[in-house]
């Protein structure tokens, strides 16, 4: 099946992978900006590690919330 391009896709399509985008960018800001502002003695593993993590699409994010911060 060949890629269509941006202008292919329906309206709804459209407006689906850029609420997509939305919720991925949020989840890596909120990522971010938690490990930045969190003691490191409050999180599992090294921020270095978990701040590259969390480029990873939804899955770093997402992991990091889930388990990259200790339970207080």
């Amino acid at each position: 099946m060949p890629r269509k391009r941006w202008s292919e896709l329906s309206p709804a399509q459209q407006r689906g992978i850029i609420g997509l985008a939305c919720v991925q960018l949020s989840l890596l800001v909120a990522a971010l900006w938690d490990i930045r502002q969190r003691p490191a003695e409050q999180i599992n593993g090294s921020k270095g590690l978990w701040t590259a993590l969390s480029f990873v699409s939804f899955i770093g994010p997402l992991a990091y919330f889930v388990f990259g911060r200790k339970r207080v």
